[in-house]
């Protein structure tokens, strides 16, 4: 019997005795007194309708399907707020933004007050650390008279040639051979930060790696149906590629080192995908997330697909009950999220626990777009196939003022597409689904078929019994995690200051012309887009 097959083997024995131990009532971990490894990955800004896995044709992410088939593929993950560090802070600390005070917003200085899951292993035995892109962009904070490890040492030595000018040139893969090497015997956690795929993109990259704008079935129906937008798209396809790939090393390494088995390997994404629409707003393709979970020792009945709401706040509990903590006992402040371990050690599909139907998501400010470092704060409910949102400044640019760009969109190729578009006369509606104003403040989509979020059915009476159901329930949450949004004093969030210098007051001072754009490190829209279609 070859190696793979004796590993099968083994496998299927470990899970009838799974299976056995959750009759008793007693965990895997418990039983056996070994604690698994944690490999978490994930990729900056794509949304979880681009892995093949999820059916799509025109991105192939063989390592992400690897897991789904030998693991649990979630058909619905959601990040409480869709956008890199303030999602990233709920990930690490198991707490909505709107609990984490100036983690709501982006580039700020991270609380003291919150402990990290990485910082609770790490006292716990667990060797810690990272590549790529950690927590951020923000300032972590200092501990002991050094910058804070919310994650763990960063490993960043090796590098290679990408296939695209917009890709990261650090060889990920060879960074965890590192670790693995320097830590071999010890449990460990580390974390694969992917940069990819942020912008920006090298334009025409996915054509000229071999894709074929054909491949592309449906162009979103929130942007026009281009050439521009399509090339746009395979250029963001061949970049999740890349991280893909890098995942897949990893996985061989681990496979070659004998230590599969017994690691918890995640695949996610921070937030959706950086188009006009997407990453840093609250529909569907910027907080539904992907998400594939592997442990060949822990999760019974693999190759499941599982729809049971969940949340990123989930990871930080699922992660310290594996490392035999009890959360009460781990330093952190109080999580309302749930082990994901009840669907790890189920043998079902579909529908694990009845009571994961529903999660919560919101935003407040991000980037430096409007007056008075004003942000655009929504607060929103996902389950049982809607999606409710409600929007509290109508008066503000969902995405960033006009004059500045609106800034909280990344600029690329799509975007032009959009403002050329009315810029010439030719059609407001991409327009005003981007960028425009929002009509009400309130938001309702029955996204079971309407995922592009294009119909707005909250003020149909039909669906009033429904949507009220679902804001009741958001609001007694929000409530209930003192959320100072719901509680009347959300102008709170606007006095969080940002972890840079120029972030205050920057639409201020930006128009009295003290600084450029490009100084502060934002590349001026206009030249960026104009750049992007030469």
């Amino acid at each position: 019997m070859g190696a793979r097959e004796d590993g099968w083997k083994k496998r299927d024995m470990n899970l009838k005795i799974i299976g056995l131990l959750g009759c008793l009532g007693i965990s895997w971990v418990e039983a056996q007194g070994a604690r698994p490894n944690v490999l978490f990955c994930i990729m900056d800004d794509a949304s979880w309708a681009h892995m093949s896995a999820y059916g799509c044709e025109w991105v192939e992410t063989p390592a992400f399907d690897r897991l789904a088939a030998d693991g649990i593929l979630f058909m619905n993950a959601y990040t409480p707020n869709a956008k890199c560090a303030p999602s990233r802070s709920s990930i690490l600390t198991g707490r909505n933004s709107w609990q984490l005070e100036e983690a709501a917003n982006h580039v700020v200085h991270f609380p003291a007050a919150f402990k990290t899951f990485p910082e609770v292993l790490r006292d716990a035995g667990y060797a810690t650390g990272k590549t790529g892109k950690g927590w951020g962009p923000g300032n972590p904070g200092m501990k002991k008279g050094k910058p804070r490890e919310l994650i763990g040492e960063s490993w960043a030595t090796h590098k290679e040639e990408p296939v695209a000018k917009g890709i990261s040139s650090e060889d990920y893969a060879s960074d965890f051979v590192d670790f693995l090497d320097e830590n071999e015997g010890r449990e460990w956690l580390f974390w694969f930060g992917a940069r990819e795929p942020h912008r920006r993109y090298e334009y025409g990259s996915g054509v000229k790696n071999g894709k074929r704008q054909s491949d592309i079935k449906q162009v979103p129906a929130f942007w026009p149906d281009t050439e521009a937008v399509r090339n746009d798209m395979l250029d963001y396809g061949l970049e999740i590629e890349h991280a893909d790939r890098h995942l897949g090393c990893m996985i061989e390494t681990l496979e070659e080192r004998g230590l599969l088995d017994n690691t918890v390997i995640v695949m996610t994404s921070d937030n959706g995908m950086p188009f006009p629409r997407c990453k840093a707003q609250e529909y569907e393709y910027a907080s539904h997330m992907p998400l594939a979970i592997m442990w060949r020792t822990g999760i019974q009945h693999p190759g499941r697909s599982v729809d049971d709401m969940v949340s990123f706040i989930d990871f930080a509990p699922t992660f310290i009950e594996l490392a035999g903590i009890p959360f009460e006992a781990s330093g952190m402040q109080a999580s309302p999220g749930r082990s994901l371990t009840d669907i790890f050690y189920s043998d079902r599909s579909g529908q694990v626990n009845p009571e994961r139907d529903f999660v919560v998501i919101g935003k407040e400010r991000h980037d430096y777009s409007r007056p008075n470092n004003a942000g655009y704060p929504i607060r929103g409910i996902v389950g049982k196939g809607y999606l409710y949102l409600y929007n509290y400044e109508l008066d503000r640019w969902p995405a960033g003022n006009p004059e500045l760009g609106y800034l909280d969109c990344d600029g690329g190729a799509t975007k032009t597409e959009i403002l050329n578009l009315r810029r010439d006369g030719v059609d407001d509606l991409y327009w005003d689904l981007s960028f425009g104003k929002r009509l009400f403040h309130e938001e309702f989509f029955y996204i079971s078929e309407d995922r592009a979020c294009l119909e707005n059915i909250a003020l149909d009476k039909s669906h009033w019994a429904v949507k009220n159901v679902m804001r009741n329930r958001m609001l007694k949450t929000l409530r209930e995690q003192n959320d100072p949004r719901v509680l009347g004093k959300g102008s709170i969030f606007e006095t969080y200051g940002y972890s840079v210098e120029h972030g205050w007051n920057f639409y201020e001072r930006f128009m009295q012309g003290e600084f450029t754009a490009e100084q502060t490190g934002w590349v001026n829209p206009s030249d960026y887009e104009k750049e992007a279609l030469d």
